[in-house]
């Protein structure tokens, strides 16, 4: 049991390109065309982005990925098994592989990746690798584990980005490098990067499910903006693209071929308790009350998603149904809570900081006001969000969307943790602490699974001050000459992807 997934749900996709012909030597070589967001680094040990994922799959592998139903299965380990107290996890490698710089992945290679994203002092993944106490390398085909604490989560967290396995010969040639010009063992191999404009790659005959991969070569292209991804798509720079709700007529009436696909992705305010008005916890449990997300959804989404008040969407072991009445929609209640808080004369002064100019701050602008906040909007750029909101945690409040994560511990940790990246405040509780220590001790495969990890989820909403609003569908309109893109669990791989 993975991410507890029914058959007919799925789960985040990212956009593909289709297939462009030209010749080449013996045949026609194909090419995809994708239009996404281009790395923040292609190392995935500095990758500041969860977006960046989708890019660094073409390049990198995990000892293991996921299947469609959210499950562990092997990559570059062929087989794993834990002890029985959960404290070893032993995996066994594929033969044969190589990095795309020619030298052998095997144990040693695998270890030393480890180990570098656990311990280098710029990680941006250690602390998502804290119950690994010591990589052991006894063969050239085995790596050992030996934890600090039973985790039953390494197999799915391993299966993203914290467990894509870099070559230790590039890292330790020249690091930095690595930003620009990754070396993994993957589907694909970069040939030239221009940043912020394009990427360029090749199949790699060598990689270790070459047999899946149906097309010749790879370009990765900036998502194309909302105003000109339908042209994109139409000129032929693009094969397959997401698309605004607002386009989905015009992209079926263009002949194009649309997916929407429900995914991981949910819509959340991010809520900073260090910083006022939301120092006060009366003020923080108001903003969860005042938020109308039903007329949010219906606005920005043209009705497409699911009101959801937690960080996983329905269809995941982790959602709970019963805490989607939890912070329905009281404007009075709201208003209680600020007069208690000693906020109802003159109202409560509050900056909610955005990317976007209008549409949704607009609109949740005025359900504050409707209840007492006076709210002043600031507008962002994207380059600078991350370091102003996560980083020098100097923001309140911030309208963001968290994307779900291969392990529901790593999604928690994220979200909740004293570490985690999108937690503005780097504050918890230690009964959330308890929680997903519990869905850490658990086996993925137990009966009890589900059950922990809701109550866990429980513990998050009702003791963090998120708010969530709704789940986000990807929106793909693609060429119909290309076929459907693989519905997969949070990382988009491109098995089987085929042109007419």
């Amino acid at each position: 049991m993975g991410l507890g997934l029914g058959a007919g749900a799925s789960l985040l996709l990212s956009a593909c390109g289709g297939v462009a012909t030209t010749a080449a030597a013996g045949g026609s070589a194909t090419t995809l065309r994708w239009g996404w967001d281009l790395p923040s680094s292609w190392d995935p040990v500095f990758s500041s982005k969860g977006w960046d994922v989708h890019l660094l799959s073409l390049v990198y592998s995990g000892l293991t990925q996921l299947d469609a139903e959210g499950n562990a299965v092997p990559a570059l380990a062929r087989s794993w098994h834990y002890a029985h107290d959960g404290r070893t996890l032993t995996f066994a490698l594929r033969h044969g592989l190589r990095f795309s710089d020619g030298t052998d992945v095997d144990a040693r290679a695998v270890k030393a990746s480890i180990e570098r994203g656990k311990n280098h002092p710029k990680s941006l993944i250690a602390s998502q690798l804290t119950s690994i106490g010591r990589v052991e390398a006894p063969d050239r085909h085995t790596v050992v584990l030996e934890l600090t604490e039973t985790d039953y989560q390494l197999p799915t967290l391993l299966a993203g980005k914290t467990g894509m396995v870099v070559s230790p010969a590039a890292f330790r040639k020249d690091e930095a490098a690595l930003a620009t010009a990754p070396v993994g063992h993957g589907p694909f191999e970069l040939l030239s990067y221009a940043q912020n404009s394009m990427a360029s790659l090749r199949r790699d005959p060598g990689y270790w499910n070459a047999d899946r991969i149906t097309v010749d070569r790879f370009e990765a292209y900036p998502a194309p903006d909302e105003t000109t991804a339908l042209a994109s798509l139409q000129s032929g720079r693009l094969n397959v693209a997401q698309i605004p709700f607002s386009q989905v007529s015009a992209a079926r009436a263009a002949g194009l071929k649309v997916q929407l696909i429900p995914s991981m992705v949910v819509r959340v305010l991010d809520v900073n308790t260090s910083m006022k008005p939301f120092d006060d916890p009366d003020v923080a449990e108001a903003l969860k009350y005042a938020v109308d997300r039903q007329a949010l959804l219906d606005a920005e989404q043209f009705g497409h998603g699911t009101v959801n008040l937690q960080p996983f969407p329905p269809g995941y072991a982790g959602h709970d149904p019963g805490l989607q009445d939890a912070y329905r929609h009281d404007p009075e209640r709201a208003r209680r809570l600020l007069k208690r808080a000693g906020r109802g004369k003159g109202g409560v002064e509050l900056t909610l900081t955005t990317q976007q100019a209008q549409g949704i701050p607009e609109q949740l602008q005025a359900q504050l006001e409707e209840v007492g906040f006076r709210t002043r909007i600031e507008v962002i750029p994207e380059s600078r969000a991350s370091e102003l909101v996560y980083v020098q945690h100097s923001r309140a409040l911030y309208i963001d969307q968290f994307a779900g994560r291969e392990s529901a511990v790593q999604t928690l940790q994220v979200l909740f943790g004293e570490e985690g990246l999108m937690n503005p405040s780097r504050r918890t509780t230690p009964e959330l602490d308890a929680a997903t220590r519990a869905v850490r001790r658990t086996p993925v495969d137990s009966p009890r699974y589900g059950q922990v990890l809701r109550e866990a989820t429980g513990v998050a909403v009702r003791s963090m001050p998120n708010v969530f609003l709704y789940t986000v569908p990807r929106v793909l309109a693609r060429h119909p000459g290309v076929s459907a893109i693989p519905r997969l669990p949070v990382v988009q791989r491109f098995e089987g992807v085929k042109a007419a």
